[in-house]
């Protein structure tokens, strides 16, 4: 039994509501393309899969076509542009990491998304330099679901996998957890849709607020071993 010592968050869908601005390039990448754009509702479910999932909710042919590398710089540009115009920490969050830090426990963030974006948008936020550790998916030549981005964030602030827990809200986020020896906790408020199961994930609990974490974090962990 293990004291929860770093909780690692993933960035889209967990730590911070990206949706509106995301779906705001996407609309607006639709617009410029001749097409209609898309309601919100229809966007949300797929944000933490990011621009190449967006673009199949927008382009359902997208990845098909020659035309799709173009396509995909032309949101991102979009979006680059206006990072942190709507986006904020989802309700509960600012409350969370503040219990943590005044706990002396270390938090930081895993996430798929480039660094070029993430870091950005954690400075914006103003979250940069409280992140004890961030872990980008072009940090390491492995992005999620492969264990390695949280075995890394855990060897740069010397934590021990088996005293860290790690908050998604997709199915690759729960198994690079798992893979990694961490205890893991879904983020059901944040991206999930109609075909997501989260129950059937093998994660230690899902949340539905941030706030449900803090009593997880102040029980003792259990012992996970690597499979």
């Amino acid at each position: 039994m293990t004291e929860r010592e770093l909780i690692l968050f993933d960035l889209d869908g967990t730590l911070i509501d990206t949706a509106p601005d995301m779906a705001a390039a996407l609309n607006d990448l639709l617009s410029a393309e001749g097409r209609e754009p898309l309601p919100f509702a229809d966007i949300r479910p797929h944000v933490s899969h990011g621009a190449a999932g967006l673009l199949r909710v927008g382009f359902d042919d997208h990845g098909d076509t020659a035309d799709s590398g173009r396509l995909r710089a032309s949101f991102l540009d979009r979006y680059q542009s206006n990072l942190a115009g709507a986006s904020q920490p989802f309700p509960g969050i600012a409350e969370l990491l503040q219990r943590i830090e005044e706990d002396g426990r270390a938090w930081g963030v895993v996430t798929n998304k480039p660094g070029w974006l993430t870091e950005p948008l954690l400075h914006l936020l103003g979250l940069d330099t409280r992140a004890a550790v961030v872990v980008s998916g072009d940090t390491l030549e492995q992005r999620k679901p492969h264990p390695a981005p949280l075995l890394h964030a855990c060897t740069q602030t010397g934590h021990e996998p088996t005293r860290a827990v790690y908050v998604g809200d997709a199915e690759r986020d729960v198994a690079a957890g798992i893979a990694a020896g961490m205890d893991t906790f879904v983020a059901v408020y944040g991206y999930l849709g109609p075909d997501d199961h989260p129950n059937d994930w093998g994660a230690s609990a899902l949340l539905e607020q941030p706030g449900d974490l803090w009593p997880h974090l102040i029980q003792p962990a259990r012992s996970v071993e690597t499979p």
